[in-house]
């Protein structure tokens, strides 16, 4: 679990019991958080600040809440969690796409807010990595190498092309975040691809077929979740005994 102490956070939320709501729960669990009510007050206190994360209403009173995701976008890489009652697809597309890291549609338990939250400050930190072998990912039995392209399940190589390591890469640099197959495959086809999700789903049933050969005992079979019509998500964290 992340330690929350020092981690700032600017909740942006108009309406204002669920923003007390959710500024008392954080603050409990020792985050250090800043209200905004409105878009223009949120990218005043962003820019007096600089918090560690954003969590971001849509349905703001004076402009779109994806205005802010684009001024915080163009300022910096601060993490942004979205929290909106749009639960369409095309929404949580947009948002992702804008550059949004994960959006959580309302209502939401508390519990599953933390989470979100949990993984995203993991994100941020240089985490799945050590002094001695810098960049190396590990998400239970599973071992990334960026530096020589290579992965490692239990100890076991798996083989993967090329475009199939820097797939499973990006979902696993990733890890606990929802990744659109926008980004995706921005990411690793280039700009110029975009609505092409089939390539996606392919490649991702490969490498999952890859994993499964060198984890006889299943323990990363949860590893590639899917969010049906959005994108992909590698899971933050796999307890090695149980999968």
């Amino acid at each position: 679990m992340i330690d929350a102490g020092g981690t700032s956070i600017l909740l942006v939320e108009d309406d204002a019991e669920t923003r007390h709501q959710v500024a008392t729960l954080l603050e409990r669990h020792g985050y250090q958080v800043a209200e905004a009510s409105d878009a223009e007050s949120a990218l005043a206190k962003f820019a007096d600040g600089r918090p560690d994360l954003i969590l971001l209403d849509l349905g703001l009173p004076d402009r779109d809440g994806l205005d802010v995701v684009d001024r915080v976008r163009a300022a910096g890489t601060t993490p942004i969690l979205v929290l909106s009652a749009r639960d369409r697809e095309v929404d949580k597309v947009l948002a992702l796409e804008a550059g949004a890291d994960d959006y959580l549609a309302k209502p939401f338990g508390m519990a599953e807010l933390q989470a979100r939250i949990g993984a995203i400050l993991r994100r941020a930190m240089p985490a799945g990595t050590d002094s001695e072998q810098p960049g190396i990912v590990r998400i239970g039995d599973l071992e990334l190498d960026p530096v020589s392209h290579s992965v490692r399940v239990g100890g076991r190589p798996v083989h993967l092309t090329p475009l199939e390591f820097e797939v499973l890469r990006v979902l696993a640099e990733h890890a606990g975040q929802l990744v659109t197959y926008g980004r995706l495959l921005r990411a690793v086809w280039g700009t110029a691809y975009g609505e092409e999700a089939h390539y996606v789903h392919v490649y991702v049933g490969q490498i999952r077929r890859k994993i499964r050969r060198a984890d006889p005992d299943g323990h990363l079979a949860n590893l590639i979740v899917p969010e049906p019509g959005v994108g992909y998500r590698v899971s933050a964290e796999i307890d090695p005994a149980r999968g």
